[in-house]
């Protein structure tokens, strides 16, 4: 049979396109609506089997003023920053003891990872006990602030 002789060639143009009724091939009420309409509805089964967990709750984001992020450093990259620390009179050098506060440089955790070479005196908020232990290994020591001195320090900074 030839192209031009079928059904769906020969009806194109006419209103009906060949359906009968205009209004049973129309628009999207043959569809069942548009996108997601009648997604509770009529089009139910198909959302609970090909779309689990579309509708309902996704948890929850804590709103960014109650956040409290801690910025933290690691003994070893203390270490490393160290001459740049003192040459931008960030840390003081006294004998051979350097002292860092790290509450004033915006630090608030002082960590564990990597070695300590030289004998440091840290003001920290925090500090594991691997960092404590590596830098009063290697000579120096580790003054943790308590949360009234915290407060005290964050009322001059301010």
């Amino acid at each position: 049979m030839a192209q031009k002789d079928r059904k769906n060639q020969s009806k194109r143009g006419t209103r009906s396109c060949g359906y009968g009724n205009t209004q049973k091939h129309r628009g999207a009420g043959s569809r069942g609506g548009h996108g997601m309409a009648g997604s509770k509805k009529h089009k139910w089964m198909h959302v609970s089997k090909f779309m689990p967990g579309y509708f309902g709750g996704k948890g929850f984001k804590r709103h960014t003023n109650i956040l409290f992020e801690t910025e933290a450093i690691n003994v070893g990259d203390l270490c490393r920053q160290i001459p740049l620390l003192v040459a931008a009179k960030h840390a003081e050098k006294t004998g051979d003891k350097i002292r860092i506060n790290l509450t004033d440089l915006g630090y608030g955790k002082l960590l564990g990872s990597g070695a300590v070479t030289q004998k440091i005196e840290v003001t920290v908020n925090a500090a594991s006990a691997k960092a404590v232990e590596k830098v009063e290994a290697a000579g120096g020591s580790v003054t943790v602030l308590s949360p009234t001195e915290k407060a005290d320090s964050a009322e001059e900074t301010s």
